[in-house]
This record gives structure tokens, C-alpha cells and sequence, in this order.
């Protein structure tokens, strides 16, 4: 009996794998890791590195591009128009020779204040001139319209050709003739009144003793009219006692003492 049993004990010995006699295992030791797995790991950590920097990157050029790209240009309807220019395509100066720059009324602003046509305003100066005409001539006064909307190119004609015609320099001109685009009647707002029983005081200084200056001078501003060219002016203007003005709404009003809104 005692020899079946070493016989068993041999045998146990022999048939028993190493791995499973081992009764006290060592968990220290870090499992092998085959290469094949090392090289996967390493190339999937490096897919990911660029793609993270291939990200990184995208969004940084997007971003200077951005960046830099130059503002879009206006369309037509926010781009500025440019100012009217002379004939040598400089835009014209604000003030020249004591006159200030006005804007030209174009045909559909105008309308007639004569029976024939030839004399045109701006519906509310018009209205005003004819009211201050008709009260004038119910107390006596006889006021006639000289001169009222006049075009750049007709003022063009009145100071160069006038002042060929009668020799003087452009400083003399400029006193008692506005340049082209200077003119206050560009505007639709001036006008040149005289004395109908007094016509040969028209456009001379002596209109300021006739009856239809000294009714203006005391009813004028009831109609929003007032002298342009008092004496002793600060433009430097000769005195014109006939040349009035309409300032009676906002747009002439702005017309007027914008322009004038200079160092005095």
C-alpha cells in the first residue's frame, strides 16, 4: 500500500503542470507586451497627434485670413457721390472773393412767379414774394421782379462776359457780381426787386430813397425776406440795396447761414 502510494505521489509530481504547482504565483511582474501591439499604439498615438494639430492649424490660417481679408467695396447705393467740380475737375471752393459756394435748384424745385414764366422761385419763396407783392400793391407800392432763379451758366455770362465788356479786374467784378456757383440766386431763394414808378433806380444804389425800399425795410420780415448785402457787410459785398433773400422754412434757412457759419 505504502509503495501505490509513492507510486501516486511520483506520478502527481510528473502529470501536474508547472504553472498549476506553482501555489504562490508572483502579480508582481508586468505582463509582456508583444511588439506587434507596441507598434499599433505608437501609430495610432501618432494619428492623433497630427490630426489635432492638423485641426489646430486649420482653424489658425481660417483665422488670419479672416483677418486680413480687405473690407468689401461699397455697393452704388452706399458709395459717396462726388462734389460738383469746376471746369479744371477741382471741386469748387467753399468761399471765394467773399461769396460763399450754393447749390443750383434744379427745374422741378421751380416755379414761376411771373406771368410770362421767366422768373422762377422755389414754391415757398414764390408764394411769400407774390403775398409780399399783392399787400405791397394794396398800399401803394409798386414792387417789380427784376431778377429771381438764375443757372450757373447764365451767372458764368454775367460776371466773366460783364466783366470783359466793361474792363474790370476780378476783385471789382466779385463786389458787385457773384462767380458761377457762388450766386445766392442759385438757390431759388434770391431776388432782385425794384420800384415800378422809379425804374431807373433798378439795381443802382439811389433804390434805397425809392417808397418800395423804405416798405421793404418796414414789412420785408413779415414775408421772411431780409437784405443780403447791407452796408459795410462782413463780405465785403457793395451795398445792394434791391438783392433779398427768403429765409422763411428750414432748407433756405440752412442754405443761408450754413454757408455764412465762417471765422468772422
Amino acid at each position: 500500500m505504502s509503495e501505490e502510494l509513492n507510486d501516486l505521489s511520483v506520478l502527481d509530481e510528473m502529470d501536474i503542470p508547472e504553472v498549476l504547482r506553482d501555489e504562490h504565483p508572483d502579480f508582481s511582474k508586468k505582463p509582456k507586451i508583444k511588439p506587434t501591439t507596441k507598434r499599433l499604439l505608437f501609430r495610432l498615438g501618432a494619428f492623433l497627434f497630427g490630426l489635432v494639430a492638423f485641426v489646430i492649424l486649420g482653424l489658425g490660417a481660417i483665422a488670419t485670413r479672416q483677418m486680413f481679408t480687405a473690407a468689401p467695396e461699397p455697393t452704388a447705393r452706399e458709395a459717396i457721390s462726388p462734389p460738383e467740380t469746376t471746369g479744371n475737375g477741382a471741386a469748387p471752393e467753399a468761399q471765394i472773393l467773399g461769396h460763399f459756394l450754393y447749390p443750383e435748384a434744379a427745374p422741378s424745385d421751380l416755379v414761376p412767379v411771373s406771368a410770362d414764366g421767366r422768373f422762377q422761385l422755389r414754391p415757398a419763396a414764390a408764394e411769400k414774394f407774390l403775398q409780399m407783392q399783392a399787400d405791397a400793391s394794396s398800399a401803394g407800392i409798386n414792387l417789380v421782379l427784376i431778377s429771381a432763379f438764375r443757372s450757373i451758366e447764365e451767372q458764368r455770362h454775367l460776371f466773366f462776359d460783364v466783366k470783359e465788356q466793361r474792363a474790370q479786374d476780378t476783385s471789382q467784378r466779385a463786389e458787385v457780381s457773384a462767380p458761377p456757383n457762388y450766386s445766392e440766386h442759385h438757390t431759388g431763394y434770391a431776388i432782385d426787386i425794384g420800384d415800378g414808378n422809379a425804374p431807373d433806380t433798378h439795381l443802382q444804389e439811389n433804390f434805397e430813397d425809392t417808397a418800395a425800399f423804405q416798405w421793404l425795410q418796414a414789412n420785408a420780415a413779415r414775408y421772411s425776406f431780409e437784405l443780403s448785402f447791407p452796408r459795410n457787410n462782413l463780405q465785403g459785398i457793395a451795398y445792394e440795396p434791391w438783392h433779398w433773400r427768403f429765409v422763411g422754412d428750414q432748407d433756405s434757412l440752412e442754405t443761408f447761414y450754413r454757408a455764412r457759419n465762417f471765422n468772422q
